[in-house]
């Protein structure tokens, strides 16, 4: 392995692992379930296959040279995230309610579990709908490409690459709140976790949606 791609497993892991949207999703769907939490992560990975697949047609490129098509992706992407955040909140009220006489450490009788299908979308738009995807893999994937190397190739593997670490550390991520269950899903514990991530996602959302009415 060269030298130029032990650093760009170095960068790309740092930019995997980095909180975000895609971390606080599987997160939350995790703590309804391992099999939620695990469908979400397959579902960001799916994401950044989308991604890692424009960046090497050069489509990234299209994208981020027209800036009405960039700031279109921006707000639909932002107007998904809110939506996540405003329903999460919503639930976390809702369960609230219907938890209120539950024991310290009884289950929250009013989680509700997303079925595999649904985590596996959510995931998936999360992370194909950030806008800031496609900026990031143009810029970051060519400095990683030496000089003389044919450029098709080389894109392909780091493309690989980043799929692959997403493939280890958000099922990783899904499986480790899943192991903290008991903890986590008590119902005060669960709440507050669910409120602090759909705040997080609400604002994000916001930022994305009224970033193009900014520009």
């Amino acid at each position: 392995m060269d030298a130029q791609l032990l650093a760009f497993v170095a960068v790309a892991a740092g930019m995997v692992a980095l909180p975000g949207a895609d971390f606080t999703v599987v997160v939350r769907n995790a703590l309804a379930s391992r099999r939620s939490g695990l469908a979400t992560a397959v579902g960001v990975a799916g994401g950044l296959v989308v991604h890692t697949a424009l960046a090497v047609a050069g489509l990234a490129a299209v994208l981020v040279t027209m800036p009405v098509l960039f700031r279109t992706v921006q707000f639909l992407g932002g107007a998904y995230v809110l939506y996540l955040g405003l329903s999460g909140l919503y639930a976390m009220r809702r369960r609230a309610t219907a938890g209120a006489g539950a024991g310290a450490g009884e289950e929250d009788p009013g989680r509700a579990v997303p079925g595999a299908g649904r985590s596996l979308r959510q995931g998936f738009l999360t992370n194909a709908l950030n806008p800031k995807a496609p900026v990031l893999f143009l810029s970051l994937l060519p400095q990683f490409v030496p000089d003389g190397a044919a450029p098709l190739p080389r894109t392909l593997l780091l493309a690989s690459v980043v799929v692959m670490l997403a493939l280890v550390w958000f099922p990783a991520v899904a499986l480790l709140v899943d192991r903290l269950g008991r903890w986590l899903r008590r119902p005060r514990t669960a709440r507050a976790i669910e409120g602090g991530s759909g705040s997080a996602l609400t604002a994000l959302g916001v930022v994305l949606v009224t970033g193009p009415l900014l520009h």
